[in-house]
């Protein structure tokens, strides 16, 4: 079973984070889009619908494994797509627009010292925590407002895992092997083309700036 596959049986099995929130929350702002409607060619593994991240369970506020994002920021990356396709390659997204309420669930996470099931996987070599004042983990954050996306090129070596919070995840640690390096500065030219900027402490975190009536939101990922 893929890694995709494995995400959707949890949704599945679990009925994704959406088990007490009473129903659905909100509908989406009419310039919010389904990446998939935009930019079908990029693949998804949205990884917070699910159990794998570092919480170990389904995230509160996503009830399905869709990317959603503003407008502009999805056509900007069905650019990138179109570009990476050129080279052989094909995007995959972990986390697009994030709801409030999945922030705030991070936030009383990573304030629970007793909840450290992950923590081989995801923060090993961090206690919980220092994770605020390193940056790893926000109080508020960007994917809130949809305009922020966290990715990278199918089958690439990039150094890290998605989300690991370790200094070798920072978008220029020198650590790396020549391949992982390459990779990288791969990935950050190909966003950087279409706007995106890149959040130096993940190399997989990138933000459309300059876009105007930006706000966090906190519908359900449907």
């Amino acid at each position: 079973m893929s890694r995709a596959d494995k995400a959707s049986a949890t949704l599945l099995t679990l009925g994704g984070g959406c088990l007490d929130q009473g129903g659905p929350r909100g509908e989406p702002p009419e310039n919010f889009v389904r990446l998939a409607d935009v930019a079908p060619g990029v693949r998804q593994e949205m990884r917070y619908a699910g159990s794998e991240n570092f919480m170990g369970r389904p995230v509160p506020g996503y009830c399905a494994g869709q990317c959603w994002l503003r407008r502009e920021v999805a056509e900007a990356l069905a650019a990138v797509q179109r570009d990476a396709e050129s080279m052989g390659r094909r995007l995959v997204v972990y986390d697009c627009y994030r709801p409030q309420r999945a922030t705030r669930a991070f936030i009383a996470w990573a304030a629970d010292p007793a909840d450290e099931l992950m923590k081989a996987e995801y923060f090993p070599h961090l206690g919980k925590e220092t994770l605020f004042d390193l940056g790893y983990i926000a109080r508020e954050s960007a994917h809130s407002t949809g305009v922020a996306v966290d990715l990278a090129l199918i089958g690439l070596d990039f150094g890290t895992p998605f989300d690991l919070f370790d200094e070798a995840s920072g978008s220029h640690f020198a650590g790396l092997s020549a391949e992982a390096k390459q990779n990288r500065a791969e990935l950050f030219a190909l966003m950087e083309r279409h706007g995106f900027v890149n959040f130096d402490k993940e190399w997989w975190h990138f933000t459309l700036e300059n876009l105007e009536g930006v706000a966090p939101h906190d519908f359900d990922v449907r």
